[in-house]
């Protein structure tokens, strides 16, 4: 069975003989989520079915969150796992799901794992991202942007890019910082912050001579 398949490539990963027969990601992500995530990555990049497994993953996610049925289904733990298999087989042939998507249900159901299935989902956005040449930015300010500042915002983040990668910028307020900004870009961090600052001055001027 190909769930079996992807269940081994799971269980296996950090060995180098199974290592060496997966597509590898973009982007590493640790963690169950993340080996489950890498392993589905690989079984829909030999398919070719990439964005068609992440838009099952990305309505699956939604439905999770949105459907009250569906999360206590996935996450009740009294439900047999032969049962929680059988249900989504049928749930993935009703609604289509592309069989690496369907494959990544029965694995988990099968291994008891159906509760980190959020968590795969986003791992596997995640991937699928970088994969895209996307670069995840967040920026915190102390006042919302206006349309202005947030374009020559952008403009110098890009400058921090490789050719190929694009920034997805999110903004968000959060007053406490005072002024300035924080920013964090892919695996980089960055705390130019009025409050930040003042912290470093009282910690300098409370340290005793």
């Amino acid at each position: 069975m190909a769930s079996q398949k992807l269940s081994m490539a799971v269980r296996q990963f950090s060995t180098s003989n199974v290592a060496s027969q997966l597509v590898k990601p973009p982007v590493q992500i640790f963690g169950i989520e993340g080996r489950y995530a890498t392993a589905l990555y690989s079984a829909a990049s030999k398919q070719k079915t990439l964005d068609a497994v992440e838009k099952d993953l990305v309505s699956l996610q939604q439905s999770l969150r949105k459907d009250l049925k569906f999360r206590e289904f996935i996450l009740n733990p009294t439900i047999k796992r032969n049962l929680k298999s059988e249900a989504l087989k049928a749930v993935s042939s009703k609604i289509s799901l592309k069989p690496e998507s369907a494959n990544l249900l029965q694995a988990l159901a099968e291994n008891g794992r159906l509760k980190n299935l959020d968590g795969v989902i986003t791992a596997f956005k995640t991937i699928m991202a970088a994969h895209r040449g996307e670069v995840q930015c967040e920026v915190t300010t102390a006042r919302e942007l206006d349309a202005e500042q947030k374009q020559n915002l952008q403009r110098v983040l890009k400058s921090f890019l490789k050719s190929g990668q694009s920034i997805q910028l999110s903004t968000k307020v959060d007053p406490s910082i005072i002024g300035g900004m924080v920013v964090s870009i892919g695996d980089r961090y960055v705390d130019m912050s009025v409050a930040s600052k003042i912290k470093k001055y009282s910690d300098i001027i409370s340290t005793p001579v």
